[in-house]
């Protein structure tokens, strides 16, 4: 049977159309496989602690920069000498907030001791906006109760995590009801603390407390050698080790010479 001129032209659009949309699927189908090949890559540089912290923060300061915009910001500070650097750095971009909430510290007078310095530095530290401060309740038992089970770990491992947990939480929880627009940590400018495993948890918590936490690396680009130099200009004291009862006896083991 020979096909006459109109019934080839609708087999010839048919066919077309057919194409279109093998190609349209086709093309989709790159995407989605694109997408998902991306997302390995991010949980990948996630496991493998890859994610550069640091330029994330400076893009979202750049963009609040562009805007005209001084977001409120909850600065969860472990200590003066930590606090110094990020105070000198953020203070540029950001209304802050300090949170000194440190459950974890001992003994007690050391607290005090580290609580007070952190005023000074606030009080004194000369700053492009002005910066607050809010002392937290000094709670030993519920940084006991956060870290059963872990008493031997060596620093750095699941008990600090926990630990870390414990204090961002709290820093949430105020950053959601006083309404500010992130919270963050100074803890991620020490060498011994873990950046990726910090901002694992901040994310996870802004998640669940609706408030954005600033991603943040703040050893990077000299970080901890500029604290260890405003540490000098305004004397701050600076202790010799993390702060827990933990740390301070592995401290004490290095000292006699004790494995």
């Amino acid at each position: 049977m020979v096909e006459d001129e109109g019934q080839m032209g609708e087999r010839i659009e048919r066919r077309t159309g057919e194409g279109d949309i093998g190609r349209q699927e086709c093309q989709k189908d790159m995407e989605q496989k694109t997408a998902q090949r991306e997302k390995k890559r991010r949980n990948f540089q996630r496991e493998m602690g890859q994610r550069n912290h640091q330029k994330e923060m400076e893009r979202v300061i750049q963009g609040h920069q562009r805007r005209g915009e001084v977001p409120r910001l909850l600065l969860h500070s472990c200590c003066a000498p930590c606090s110094s650097y990020v105070l000198e750095y953020l203070s540029r971009y950001f209304w802050i907030t300090v949170l000194y909430y440190n459950p974890n510290i001992y003994p007690p007078e050391e607290i005090l001791k580290r609580a007070d310095e952190q005023e000074r530095l606030i009080a004194t530290m000369p700053v492009e906006h002005t910066v607050a401060y809010l002392e937290g309740s000094y709670e030993p038992e519920l940084f006991f109760a956060a870290v059963k089970g872990h008493e031997e770990d060596r620093e750095g491992g699941e008990r600090c995590a926990l630990c870390y947990r414990l204090r961002l939480e709290e820093a949430a929880r105020q950053a959601k009801a006083g309404g500010f627009d992130y919270f963050t940590t100074t803890l991620s400018i020490s060498p011994l603390k873990n950046a990726g495993k910090l901002n694992e948890i901040g994310e996870e918590l802004a998640a669940q407390y609706g408030v954005a936490y600033l991603s943040s690396d703040f050893k990077k680009k000299d970080g901890y050698k500029r604290s260890t130099e405003l540490s000098r200009e305004y004397g701050l004291y600076r202790q010799d080790y993390c702060g827990c009862v933990f740390s301070k006896r592995e401290r004490d083991r290095q000292r006699e010479g004790c494995p």
